[in-house]
Order: C-alpha cells, then sequence, then structure tokens
C-alpha cells in the first residue's frame, strides 16, 4: 500500500511540474504554480520559509520523500529504472543491484562545489549559471522546455489542423514552436546523463551528484519513520538488497544507509517474509543496524552539510492598422540587455536565476527568450523580434520561484522603468525616406514618443523618445517597419530599446 502510495503521488507531482512547462494556456500555471515554488533549492534561494520547513519537517519525519514524490529528475529517474526493470532477461532484471558504500567524499565535494558556485554567483553570472546545471528542478526544467515541449506544441498544432481540416472544429489553435539550439543541447546531454546513471544504477545521480539528495540524506538520518530490518524473520535471501536501486541496503549486515535511501517502498513490497516494515526508528543506533561510529560520521557529515549549505543561504502576428502581418527582423544589439520589471536589476536577476525555463515557457507573448553568451548563460532577458512586453502581463514575476523576480502588480509593472528607447534616424524610414509612418508612436502605451520634423522647415518627420516617461516595453521596436522594407541597409528596427543597470519607478 505504502508503495502504490508513492507511485500515485510521484505521477500526480510529476504530471504537474511537467505541466507548468507545456501548458501553453496558462491552467497550469493559475491552479498549482506552487509547485515550482515547493522545490528543495527554488524555495532556497527564494528564502521561502514555508516550502524550507516543509521540506525539512517532512524529511524528518518520513525520510527522503522528497527525492521520490515531489522531485521532478528523481521522479523521471524512477521511471527510467522501472522501465529497466521491463526490458532484458528476468533474473538480470530483477536482480541487478547490489550494496555498495556510501560515496561521501563525493557527495561532500559536490555538494562543497554547489555550495561554493551558489557564493561566487553572488557576484559572478558565469558561476550562477554552472550552478544551474547541477541543481535538479532547473535540470528537469530544461529537459521539459526543450525536449517534450516541442514535441508537445507539435502534437497539438497537428491536432489543430486535423480539426481544422476534418471536421470544422476551431476550438483548437496552432503555437509557435520555439527551440534554442544551444539550450537544446544542454537539455539533450542532462538527459541522457541522468538516463544513462539511472538505467546503469537505479539511484547514483541522486546518491552521488546531486546536493539536495546529499544535503536530505543527511536529515534523513534522524527520521521519526523509516523502513527497518526484523533480523528474527529476515531468512538472509538478499532480494532487498538485490533489487534496491539506492544500493543502501546491506543484506549480510541487517543494515540500511538512511542517507541514501528514498523511502520508495521498494524492500517492503518485496520481502515475502514481511522483515521489513516501516516503522519509527529506535532510540538506539544500534538497534536499527547503524553503528555508533556510523552514526557519530553522520552528524559530523550533517555539520558539514550545514555549513555548506548556509554558505548558499501565443501571441499572433500584429499587423499595422489591419493591413500586412510585420515581417520578422534581425534583433536589436543592446549594450545592455533588457530584463522584465520585477527583476529589480540586470545584477538581481544574474545572482538568483538558475535557468529553468519556466519563464520563457510561461511569457504569453514570447518575448521572453534565453540568453546564449556566456554572460548569464541561458537567463532570460527581452527580445522585441516576435512581441512586446505588455504593460499588463506579470506572468514571469508570478511564476518565477527562485526569487529572481520579485512578484509585481500590473498597476505597479506600468511605471517600472525597465529601459529606454533609442532611436537610429538613418535606419527610420519617416526621417530618412520620408514615408509617413510613426507606426513607434502610435503604438506606445505609455504616450512617450511623438513624431517631430528632422530639422526645422523639413516635412520628414522622426520619432522623439521622452525618456522620463518611456518604461522600456519594446512595443515600439516590434511594430517598426525598418528591417523589413526593400531598398533599406538596415535589417533592423529604427528603435530599439537600451536597457538599464538598475530598474526604477517613473
Amino acid at each position: 500500500m505504502l508503495k502504490t502510495l508513492r507511485i500515485i503521488l510521484a505521477i500526480i507531482s510529476l504530471t504537474a511540474v511537467t505541466m507548468l512547462f507545456l501548458d501553453f494556456t496558462g491552467t497550469a500555471r493559475s491552479l498549482w504554480p506552487w509547485m515550482a515554488k515547493a522545490q528543495f533549492v527554488p524555495a532556497l534561494l527564494s528564502v521561502n520559509v514555508i516550502a524550507l520547513a516543509a521540506i525539512i519537517v517532512c524529511t524528518l519525519l518520513l525520510g527522503r520523500v522528497y527525492c521520490s514524490v515531489i522531485c521532478p529528475l528523481g521522479i523521471f529517474q524512477d521511471a527510467v529504472n522501472w522501465l529497466r526493470g521491463k526490458v532484458g532477461a528476468k533474473k538480470k532484471r530483477k536482480n541487478r543491484f547490489r550494496f555498495i558504500p556510501a560515496s561521501t567524499r563525493t557527495r561532500l565535494s559536490v555538494l562543497g562545489i554547489f555550495s561554493l558556485l551558489i557564493v561566487i554567483g553572488l557576484t559572478n553570472v558565469l558561476a550562477a549559471s554552472i550552478a544551474g546545471l547541477i541543481e535538479p528542478y532547473s535540470a528537469y526544467g530544461r529537459i521539459a522546455s526543450q525536449i517534450l515541449a516541442p514535441a508537445y506544441d507539435w502534437a497539438n498544432n497537428m491536432l489543430a489542423s486535423w480539426s481544422e481540416s476534418r471536421i470544422d472544429n476551431y476550438d483548437f489553435y496552432r503555437v509557435t514552436i520555439a527551440v534554442s539550439a544551444p539550450l537544446l543541447a544542454v537539455a539533450v546531454t542532462t538527459l541522457v546523463i541522468v538516463t544513462a546513471m539511472a538505467w546503469r544504477g537505479g539511484r547514483d545521480c541522486c546518491n552521488t551528484i546531486c546536493p539536495v539528495g546529499t544535503i536530505l540524506g543527511y536529515l534523513s538520518k534522524y527520521s521519526l519513520l523509516r523502513p527497518v530490518i526484523n533480523t528474527e524473520k529476515c531468512i538472509n535471501c538478499g532480494k532487498c538488497a538485490r533489487n534496491c536501486k539506492a544500493k543502501c541496503i546491506n543484506a549480510k549486515a541487517h543494515e540500511i544507509d538512511y542517507s541514501r535511501c528514498v523511502a520508495c517502498m521498494d524492500c517492503i513490497s518485496l520481502c515475502s517474509e514481511g522483515a521489513i516494515t516501516y516503522t519509527r526508528r529506535k532510540a538506539k543506533a544500534q538497534a536499527d543496524g547503524t553503528s555508533c561510529g556510523t552514526a557519530d560520521r553522520s552528524r559530523r557529515g550533517f555539520i558539514i552539510a550545514g555549513a555548506m549549505l548556509s554558505g548558499a543561504a501565443i501571441q499572433a502576428k500584429v499587423t499595422d492598422g489591419g493591413l500586412t502581418a510585420l515581417k520578422d527582423k534581425k534583433p536589436a544589439v543592446r549594450a545592455t540587455k533588457v530584463v522584465p520589471a520585477g527583476a529589480v536589476s540586470l545584477s538581481h536577476l544574474s545572482r538568483h536565476c538558475t535557468a529553468c525555463q519556466l519563464c520563457v515557457q510561461s511569457c504569453p507573448n514570447h518575448v521572453l527568450k534565453p540568453t546564449l553568451g556566456l554572460d548569464g548563460f541561458m537567463q532570460p532577458h527581452l527580445d522585441f523580434t516576435d512581441g512586446y512586453c505588455t504593460p499588463e502581463c506579470t506572468v514571469c514575476s508570478s511564476v518565477c520561484p527562485v526569487g529572481a523576480f520579485h512578484p509585481v502588480s500590473a498597476e505597479e509593472k506600468s511605471s517600472v522603468k525597465i529601459g529606454t528607447a533609442v532611436v537610429d534616424a538613418d535606419a527610420c524610414i519617416s526621417a530618412s525616406k520620408g514615408v509617413k509612418c510613426g507606426s513607434c508612436a502610435r503604438h506606445c502605451p505609455a504616450a512617450a514618443i511623438e513624431m517631430v520634423p528632422v530639422a526645422a522647415g523639413s516635412d520628414n518627420l522622426r520619432p522623439a523618445v521622452n525618456e522620463e516617461a518611456c518604461i522600456g516595453c519594446g512595443s515600439c521596436e516590434y511594430h517598426c517597419p525598418a528591417g523589413t522594407v526593400e531598398g533599406m541597409d538596415s535589417d533592423r528596427a529604427a528603435i530599439h530599446v537600451e536597457g538599464i543597470l538598475k530598474h526604477r519607478e517613473i
């Protein structure tokens, strides 16, 4: 029963987290946004005391159930292990593991490196990006956003086409499929490594290179409830050890390494003698098969881990005037990246973001893109070639689980300056060609642009930007037709937004 309950909860949890990245309608994000914020590292970085307390209390009561029920990457490894159990010769499928002593040095070394990267990441963007590669939730987020989401969107578009052509039904609609080659490469690499480790070694990834598994592993040594071997009932068949994907059961010594046990309950369901039960831990360490020396080492490891942890403490193409849809243009070249309101500053976003891609997948206007350069690799920035950041949209600030974006209301966002529009008069078709345009001024939601004569007595008009009123939403850049007009030297918009290092109210 315990195993069945664990599997049901894990399936629900994995589905819920995955749909946060896949559901382009926004329904999942409105119903269970807390699923992303309940992940350990995001809760730690955002100082989500409630989520952290819940995870710690749950671990101290029930053991490492977080790794089996909440963590999407952990659940994914269980799914790979289950699939591996269905492939190959029956004997090899069912008895492919054996007890291996814990790789304590490796685990603490990885945790130390991760913690150091988090600390260095407070001032170094590259270090923060590397830390995001190790963090389990963000790693799964990139797999979901770069591999699963495009497949999901493709299936949706196929269904929409079939529905329109075959049954004349337009309830479904097509969506844009966006894939970043560098991020796809990172996601595929992560998927291959995690899958290979799970296929070959069960929970090796969780118990060697996952910093969250190491931290919760030391906490779980003191959990109230845990699997316990009854030496009187045990017949030393070794079935539990040979099928333990965490490789933490020493059947000969009747011991379980609780720092690696993920409370999957597989051993309980496998034992035909009922010799393993999920029950309260004994008062003495020796009663549950752990020696005093091991307990002392566990306490020392927990103190070290604690010290390390404390240091880490669908938008369709818009038409201009209802005529022809605007064509794509090349992205503007900016001296400073533009990031959405709620990011507070470029440095704040860089220090806190783990590049999970949830905000990028959630952006309804498709203007949040992952950075491809080393300066904040995989972290989000605004690109106005496919849309603009509408003042009333606050999705990114509401879904961010790590505190890289502070929550802002639509009213607050409308008064936050994230950048300033800059005009290139030589590229402007109104200023240089005398074409009556004014598209940027018409579409500015802040009324910060007006068309003025290029020179006294001239009929040619150019945009003039009121820098104090401009909020940097990018509507002018998106709606500018320059770069799509034949005969123009520029292939970019004649007006673009330059980011500012620190946002401010206007």
